[in-house]
């Protein structure tokens, strides 16, 4: 493989092409690496900036296959979880770098693998759980863990497919929702299912952890809203207690290392970016709750918080760079904070903003525009970011920036 630093150009396969893909791309392409980026339509945003794009159902193996074999990368970075497994790990067997590797990738998309290898394995606290493979084991389980409960699809993501259950008498709807609202369902296939207890939640944390071939580091928390398990909000550093940072972090980098661990029994190396996902109960205890071996949508604040954001580090990462604690380091000054806000859209058609300087008249904002193509329904277009002198603040003045664009769908 060629070196990002040497004569021959490091060729990297990008599988998704959205917001978050796009930079990557850019990251990826400063440090002199050859990008092509593949999605499910044309006019993805990574597509747009990409020395090459493709676009495929990547969760068909053959039309996978047949796009690697044309582009002949030396690493391929999923980033959409809507992947044919199996084909990654058939060229991770090839000699190519998959990341963070072939079997993360697929131990992360798994609910059932995942909370095994980090609960039973790592001896990592998790809510209570149990898994289901029909309505009656459902049934069961529910009954195990206790009511109110989560029911979430195993293969499935940012809330697709998932329901709050108070009584077992919605056992059965939740059922199928987890069948039919997942992500790729196909037809009368049968989905595994967890269900586990609502915990009494005070709120979230991202952690995102990144491993290189220096070894695993975390950032600072990141704190979040979400909606229906998509994110809106998120800042950094979280303001919170001393104990819970440390414990946060302490998690995130024990489940890294066990991925890690597990990409390495493979000959795999692990490197990449980790988004750490934890529940803080009110009692200050810190649970597991999931994570996403790829830059994590809440991360995007590190776009103006840290040294490297997410995307940076990821790139360097997975060209073999070294990544240690200063590189992950914040760039604010003492109390500030920084603050993240999704721009979501309604409507159908292409989407035109207006009123950008309004909006970016106030000092430490930005505005990142996705320039995806389209509309249908409801899409995240952009984010707005900026810098406070307190969470408060920082989400303030976040959404003010996002208030004052004037967006038209048509």
């Amino acid at each position: 493989m060629g070196s990002p630093l040497g004569e021959s150009r490091t060729r990297v396969l990008l599988l998704g092409a959205g917001e978050l893909g796009r930079e990557i791309t850019i990251a990826l392409m400063r440090l002199g690496a050859w990008v092509c980026a593949a999605d499910s339509y044309e006019g993805a945003p990574a597509a747009q900036l990409a020395h090459e794009h493709r676009v495929l159902d990547m969760s068909q193996p053959q039309l996978l296959n047949n796009l690697i074999h044309e582009v002949a990368p030396d690493i391929i970075i999923p980033e959409v979880e809507a992947i044919a497994t199996g084909e990654l790990a058939r060229a991770a067997a090839a000699g190519i770098q998959v990341v963070p590797s072939s079997d993360i990738a697929a131990i992360c998309m798994d609910r059932e693998r995942l909370r095994v290898l980090a609960h039973e394995r790592l001896g990592l606290p998790t809510t209570p759980y149990r898994f289901a493979g029909s309505l009656e084991e459902l049934r069961s389980g529910a009954g195990t863990v206790g009511y109110p409960c989560v029911v979430k699809p195993i293969m499935s993501s940012s809330g697709h497919g998932q329901s709050v259950v108070r009584t077992a008498q919605e056992l059965d709807a939740a059922w199928t929702e987890a069948q039919t609202g997942r992500r790729a369902a196909h037809g009368d296939e049968i989905s595994r299912v967890i269900v586990e207890a609502l915990a009494p939640l005070a709120y979230e944390l991202t952690v995102l952890t990144v491993s290189s071939s220096a070894g695993v580091v975390t950032c600072e928390p990141i704190g979040q809203v979400q909606d229906h398990g998509d994110y809106r909000e998120s800042w950094q550093p979280a303001v919170v207690d001393p104990a819970v940072r440390d414990t946060a972090r302490r998690i995130a980098s024990t489940a890294v290392l066990g991925l890690v661990q597990e990409a390495n029994r493979s000959g795999e190396r692990g490197w990449g970016v980790f988004g750490v996902e934890l529940f803080v109960l009110h009692s200050g205890a810190v649970l597991f709750n999931e994570v996403s071996p790829r830059p994590h949508d809440t991360g995007m604040v590190t776009m103006t918080s840290q040294r490297l954001n997410e995307f940076e580090l990821h790139a360097r990462a997975v060209l073999g760079l070294p990544i240690t604690s200063g590189h992950t380091a914040l760039i604010l000054r003492p109390g500030e904070v920084a603050a993240s806000h999704a721009i979501v859209v309604s409507g159908e058609g292409s989407a035109a903003f207006t009123d950008v300087p309004r909006a970016l008249a106030q000092p430490d904002t930005d505005l990142r525009i996705f320039d995806k193509p389209a509309v249908h329904g409801h899409r995240r277009m952009a984010v707005s970011l900026a810098i406070g002198k307190d969470v408060q603040d920082a989400r303030a003045r976040a959404g003010a920036v996002a208030d004052a664009l004037t967006i038209t769908v048509g």
